[in-house]
C-alpha cells in the first residue's frame, strides 16, 4: 500500500478473533503493514475501545500485561490522531450529512484529520467516499 490508511476498532479486534480466521488473517496483514511501512494510523478513540473490548469482552479477557504490551507495540506508534474541538466539530457535520452515530462519525472524520485515503471498516457503508476518504470493509 502506497496511501495512508485508517483501521477501525474491528480490524485490530479481529486479529485475536481465532473463530473468524480468514478475517482474522485479513486483519493481521492489515496491522503488520500499518506497523511495517508506517503508512496505516488509528486515533486515540481506536486505542480506547480496543482496550476496553480486549479487557472485557475477549474470552479470555487480555490480562493488564498483555493490554500494557499491546499498547506500547502497536496502538501507540500507529496512534496518530488525538482530540481536538475542530476533530469534534467535524465529526458533528459528517453526523449531520450521514445520519451516522456520532462515534462512527468521529472514526471518519479523524480518518480524514490524519490524511488519509482509506478507511478499513467493517461497521460503516463500504464503498462511500466522505471528506475525501473512502470506507472499505477488507473482510468481504
Amino acid at each position: 500500500m502506497t496511501e495512508r490508511f485508517f483501521l477501525d476498532t474491528n480490524v485490530l479486534v479481529y486479529t485475536f478473533d481465532s473463530t473468524a480466521l480468514r478475517k482474522q488473517k485479513v486483519a493481521r496483514e492489515l496491522v503488520a503493514t500499518a506497523l511495517k511501512d508506517r503508512e496505516g494510523i488509528v486515533s486515540y478513540q481506536v486505542a480506547q475501545e480496543f482496550l476496553n473490548v480486549a479487557l472485557r469482552k475477549f474470552s479470555p479477557p487480555m490480562s493488564s500485561l498483555e493490554a500494557q504490551s499491546y499498547l506500547r507495540r502497536v496502538l501507540m506508534p500507529l496512534c496518530e490522531v488525538f482530540p481536538d474541538s475542530s476533530l469534534y466539530s467535524d465529526a458533528l457535520s459528517i453526523a449531520s450529512k450521514t445520519g451516522w452515530t456520532f462515534y462512527d462519525s468521529l472514526i471518519l472524520a479523524s480518518a480524514a484529520t490524519g490524511r488519509c485515503r482509506t478507511l478499513f471498516s467493517e461497521d460503516l457503508q463500504s464503498g462511500r467516499t466522505i471528506h475525501g476518504v473512502e470506507v472499505q470493509n477488507p473482510f468481504l
